[in-house]
């Protein structure tokens, strides 16, 4: 092999080789910052994992939000119409923000299944309700009229 078809085989594979090394870190740095999406129904089951940063929605349950008289710690529950999920949130919440509105909370689920959420999201128009949300939520009414009928 001689000297030019030597050089051009090492660029090539330092090429490869620097390609392959970008790509892992593309794909490991998705993967860093992925949020993943569950329902009140799924935490409850223990699908979703403990300190692991995702997004939790439902429909705010209706007299369910509490605030702390001295700081801006509050505490709500959200439903897919089968399972409640606790949320605990200290800051601001949106202006959109309400009972029996839809709301998506992101943060960590603790021990006790309780999101402590770093972020509220609430629907932007009257309209709108989030995707997953309402998937769940007729996924949960689909299994109550299911139940009611006495059909497994």
């Amino acid at each position: 092999m001689n000297n030019l078809r030597k050089q051009r085989l090492e660029v090539v594979l330092l090429i490869i080789v620097a390609g392959a090394l970008a790509s892992g870190l593309i794909i490991y740095m998705l993967g860093q910052n992925a949020n993943y999406f569950y329902t009140p129904s799924q935490i409850a089951r223990g699908e979703a994992p403990e300190g692991v940063f995702l997004r939790a929605g439902g429909m705010v349950v209706e007299g369910s939000l509490v605030r702390d008289m001295d700081s801006l710690a509050l505490e709500f529950k959200v439903t897919d119409g089968s399972s409640v999920l606790v949320v605990q949130h200290t800051g601001i919440l949106p202006d959109l923000f309400g009972e029996g509105e839809a709301a998506i909370a992101a943060g960590k689920v603790d021990q006790n299944l309780v999101l402590q959420a770093t972020e509220v999201l609430a629907k932007h128009d009257e309209n709108y309700m989030p995707p997953e949300v309402a998937e769940s939520m007729s996924e949960a009414y689909l299994d109550k009229r299911k139940t009611a009928a006495g059909i497994q």
